[in-house]
């Protein structure tokens, strides 16, 4: 595949910004910040990743995903909509759910991290972070400024997106924006950064409206490689709910990444090949 279709894979996402990535603005929290990104003399090429499907199982086509965590063997999924958005576990093998909380009818659900053994589910417009103990009760409700798109941690920080080409580090306690990273690809802001998941040392993020998930270099803002997987939505039979891509999670255990979609009927195990 050459370079130009590699690109275009990716071209409904791409906003190139009147101003470059680098020194002092406000995001669209509204902080004044240090942003983040790479002084690059030489645009290195974002690789493009095989995959391999390990596994599918059924999944709820009801549950609107907006985020996936995999913790010690269970799965948990935040899912949105007004109305039905709720947190919940996933038996992988039968999809059964297990509804853990209901948001109010106000709240939009968004993405969710597991960070020192509790669950932080944002909120789409509300500005509220819920945080749910291991046994899926409410312990706390943190306000933060702007959108919540996606959400990770890396075990010390947490850092979330809001749709654009920003991924904000903040702290746990009070959402406090600490930085902003601008995110490029090849060269280019790269916008609607969506579902977020921290893999040995990077960020993974699912960009809304594609079906491509991107490895992202925290230290950089850089898109290192990226991995494109229509054939997972197009494969979906008697599916006529499925939407866009969203969702992804890590298992340690064997280094798989699961992927699903909102409404999918199916959620896929797949092993990325570098």
């Amino acid at each position: 595949m050459n370079r130009i279709v590699q690109y275009n894979i990716l071209a409904l996402a791409m906003v190139v910004l009147s101003v470059s990535c680098g020194g002092t603005k406000r995001n669209n929290a509204g902080d004044q910040v240090a942003e983040r990104s790479a002084a690059v003399e030489k645009v290195v090429p974002a690789a493009l990743y095989e995959y391999r499907v390990v596994a599918e199982y059924p999944h709820s086509v009801e549950s609107y995903t907006q985020g996936l965590q995999y913790v010690d063997g269970v799965m948990w999924e935040g899912t949105g909509q007004e109305g039905r958005s709720q947190l919940q576990r996933v038996d992988l093998k039968s999809g059964k759910i297990d509804i853990v909380a209901k948001l109010s009818d106000k709240e939009f659900g968004e993405g969710i991290t597991h960070y020192k053994d509790k669950i932080y589910q944002l909120t789409w417009l509300t500005h509220i972070a819920h945080v749910y103990n291991a046994d899926g009760e409410l312990v706390n409700s943190i306000k933060y400024r702007g959108e919540g798109w996606g959400i990770t941690t890396d075990g010390q920080e947490l850092y979330m997106s809001d749709g654009t080409s920003t991924i904000r580090r903040v702290d746990p306690e009070t959402f406090k924006t600490l930085e902003s990273i601008c995110v490029t690809l090849d060269g280019a802001p790269l916008d609607l950064i969506n579902e977020l998941e921290w893999i040995d040392g990077h960020i993974w993020a699912n960009i809304y409206l594609t079906d491509a998930i991107v490895e992202i270099d925290p230290k950089t803002g850089v898109v290192v490689g990226y991995v494109d997987l229509p054939e997972l939505r197009l494969g979906l039979k008697d599916n006529p709910e499925a939407e866009v891509l969203n969702g992804v999670a890590y298992n340690p255990a064997n280094g798989h990444l699961f992927v699903t979609g909102k409404q999918w009927n199916k959620l896929f195990e797949i092993e990325i090949i570098k």
